[in-house]
């Protein structure tokens, strides 16, 4: 959620032209669904939670799609100056690392409270590297009941956006893989194309 909330906030460093609605309205509407996330936890409805995750996740996935289309489009108008496209493509790629680690730690193993309930992660949609150690090697590293957490997820998303493949964790599902390579295209959009355009006009 804190994740999200940061989203919400590197809205803010886009030009006001390639976003739709104020620039704060994603920020306010991460924020009171958060709010309501925060009062589902407390609950424990974890139906809901996941509902509200979704959500969540949705919404910011949808405006980065909007942003980075409305960028591309501005390209050939010669608009925009350099520091604004290098501005906005450093935040559309962060941006894309969080999203996509938002839905790879929403999506693995069936979400990340179905991970919690098994106690510990043996299959899933990427092969984490404590996955692949016998017994007694995850004994000696403390590594019995590992369950990947969100830091586990951004790693793995910064390294599709960095590198364009994931560096230490394989891909096993189809899903993944489309994920995956739909965030290597938003990736190289960000960085080649805009990042490019504005060092060009420097």
């Amino acid at each position: 959620m804190v994740a999200l909330v940061a989203v919400g906030g590197l809205r803010l460093a886009l030009p006001h032209n390639l976003s739709v609605g104020p620039d704060w309205l994603l920020l306010a509407i991460v924020g009171v669904l958060v709010a309501f996330y925060a009062l589902a936890r407390y609950l424990k409805n974890d139906a809901l939670c996941a509902v509200l995750g979704y959500i969540l996740v949705a919404i910011v996935t949808a405006d980065m799609a909007l942003s980075l289309g409305l960028l591309v489009a501005a390209l050939p108008t010669h608009k925009e100056s350099s520091i604004d496209l290098l501005r906005s493509a450093a935040a559309l790629w962060i941006t894309n690392i969080v999203v996509f680690a938002s839905w790879y730690w929403r999506l693995d193993a069936g979400g990340p409270n179905a991970r919690e309930l098994r106690g510990v992660h043996t299959d899933g949609a990427f092969l984490f590297p404590q996955m692949t150690l016998d017994q007694q090697a995850k004994r000696a590293m403390g590594e019995e009941c590992c369950i990947p957490g969100f830091i586990d997820y951004l790693f793995l998303a910064f390294n599709t956006s960095t590198a364009s493949a994931p560096t230490d964790s394989p891909v096993l599902s189809r899903w993944a893989k489309v994920l995956m390579m739909i965030q290597s295209l938003i990736s190289f959009t960000a960085v080649a194309l805009l990042a490019a355009r504005g060092v060009n006009i420097l």
